[in-house]
């Protein structure tokens, strides 16, 4: 499949082929999801957590007598009828991280990239450098560009520092280094911009590699 190449001004300056076991795979909607739930997931600290009964710093004597004194039967005041005392089952720390075959993050990732080529949402720019870093000058380049309202940016091996100065001033326009290229951001804004050069690194990534064949040494000396 053949992908055009535009400069930040919206001029065409060349194409490129673009690889089919990446951009033009299988769009696995039930993978897609199983990858945003572990993204996520990953993304929660765990570290909620509410004292229980047995933390509660106080006596643990029975409060009055058993019988005589016409009030209900109660033994320590640390438990959750009283004010102060603990919760029952409240939320404790842990990991909320899931385990996902990397063979699945693959296919997820491939997914992704498919499914924003196939609803023409995806564009490939030479590069995003930028002499300067003003919020103004960029956003009248932008605006030349077949962009939607929310955009994800994904440059090369290491984001222009005047382009990143003048985009995160505009809501909803992000930008990423190829290396942090993932389903959950991919499929979160409406369109796609990928530079030249993280074409070539996501490929790189994500295309399928051939394996070599094993040598038999022992077969090998048999026949000399």
């Amino acid at each position: 499949m053949k992908q055009d190449i535009f400069s930040l001004e919206n001029k065409k300056l060349s194409y490129m082929s673009l690889n089919k076991d990446v951009f033009e795979a299988e769009i696995r909607n039930d993978i897609l999801h199983k990858m945003v739930v572990w993204q996520l997931a990953k993304r929660r600290s765990g570290n909620r957590k509410t004292q229980e009964r047995n933390e509660v710093t106080g006596s643990r004597a029975k409060m009055y007598s058993q019988k005589g004194t016409g009030r209900a039967r109660h033994g320590e005041p640390k438990v959750s009828q009283f004010r102060g005392g603990g919760v029952v089952h409240g939320p404790r720390v842990r990991s909320h991280d899931q385990k996902l075959p990397r063979n699945l993050r693959y296919i997820a990732m491939r997914s992704a990239l498919s499914s924003k080529v196939k609803e023409g949402k995806l564009l490939v720019l030479e590069d995003f450098a930028l002499k300067s870093n003003k919020t103004s000058m960029l956003k009248l380049k932008l605006s030349k560009l077949p962009i939607g309202k929310s955009v994800l940016f994904i440059c090369g091996d290491k984001v222009n520092e005047n382009f990143y100065k003048a985009l995160k001033n505009i809501p909803n326009y992000d930008v990423l280094p190829s290396i942090g290229a993932n389903v959950y951001d991919i499929l979160k804004k409406e369109t796609l911009v990928l530079s030249k050069s993280s074409v070539e690194h996501l490929v790189k990534r994500l295309s399928y590699k051939q394996k070599k064949p094993k040598l038999d040494l022992a077969k090998d000396k048999e026949k000399n």
